[in-house]
């Protein structure tokens, strides 16, 4: 098949051992990252099978309908970023592994990471060191503060054993049934949404993005976190209102934010204003971005190519395609 890979910004595919599982196919990989339908669908007019980089580029109803020798999109997890039902209608299969019970590790680590580099301001104090200084203030300590866990899922859960081992107090907030799990867990579960946020030190967020999580941390439930308080983002953006982190950091409540995702990605602009706060660390979407994570994801991703090839599409989201796929 032609495949047309978006978005391996550094080149990384290639030097996987999956890679080898797409022998025999005619691969085309793009290292920039392009949005515009145009150029897109230039680029993309003769290929059959798609591998996307979860949401990077856009896969809406104007550019699929420019495709007409698409037949597979190949790629893990969500997919809010792909008009499915266009794709049914135009017979293109989207097959995505939903990977149940494996938790993205690189993703938990690296909501870790962003929080003790937050609390114990460790990008500043690099920075003042790099200018000639020393100290540039006096960071805080994880333990015996609260964490609170907003979403218990898979990375969630997997954060939730950091909390434990680094001897914090986990409070988790989420829906019902996963309130239960956390139970069952051995945490505890917070009374209210409203006093969640009251009362943690630490929030971090670990929800999928979809219609009902959608903007469902509203500026109100910033306004309550105390102003010592840090809210850590690895998840998805669009979880918090528009410009309502940015406008609560100026207020004071959170004191602090570390985030992996932005609202449009990827971000150019220097002046974005969470670049700009001298209390945000921001990194540029990489929670999953490791060696090993892309291995584990593109064995799923290349093998449901080569599945499809074989004539036994798996992991096929929109079922209703297989009648008439293309």
């Amino acid at each position: 098949m032609k495949v047309s890979i978006l978005d391996d910004y550094y080149d990384t595919l290639r030097t996987l051992p999956s890679f080898a599982r797409l022998k025999g196919h005619d691969v085309t990989i793009w290292n920039d990252h392009v949005e515009d339908v145009d150029p897109l669908a230039e680029r993309l007019r003769d290929t059959e099978a798609l591998v996307l980089f979860r949401e990077r580029t856009q896969i809406r109803t104007p550019l699929l309908e420019r495709l007409p020798k698409l037949k597979l999109i190949s790629q893990r997890s969500v997919y809010p970023h792909i008009d499915v039902d266009t794709c049914t209608r135009l017979g293109i299969i989207l097959s995505s592994s939903q990977h149940p019970g494996t938790p993205s590790h690189a993703t938990a680590e690296m909501t870790w990471a962003l929080m003790l580099a937050a609390v114990r301001k460790i990008p500043q104090q690099i920075a003042s060191l790099q200018a000639g200084e020393w100290q540039m203030g006096v960071g805080s300590t994880l333990r015996g503060k609260t964490l609170g866990i907003y979403g218990y899922g898979r990375i969630g859960g997997a954060v939730a054993g950091y909390g434990r081992a680094f001897g914090m107090n986990v409070l988790v907030w989420a829906r019902p049934q996963t309130l239960e799990a956390a139970k069952k867990d051995g945490y505890a579960v917070a009374p209210s949404k409203e006093a969640f946020f009251a009362e943690c030190d630490v929030i971090t967020l670990h929800m999928r993005l979809v219609d009902a999580t959608r903007h469902i941390v509203k500026a109100a439930d910033l306004a309550r976190m105390k102003p010592t308080a840090l809210l850590v983002n690895t998840s998805r953006a669009p979880l918090i209102e528009p410009g309502a982190l940015a406008e609560a950091l100026h207020k004071g409540r959170p004191g602090m934010a570390a985030v992996d995702v932005f609202e449009k990605e990827p971000v150019l602009d220097k002046d974005h204003p969470l670049l700009t706060m001298p209390n945000v660390v921001c990194t540029p979407h990489i929670g999953y971005v490791t060696n090993e994570e892309y291995e584990t994801q593109f064995i799923d991703i290349f093998d449901q190519i080569n599945a499809y090839a074989a004539g036994k599409p798996i992991n096929v989201i929109n079922t209703d395609v297989l009648s008439h796929a293309r």
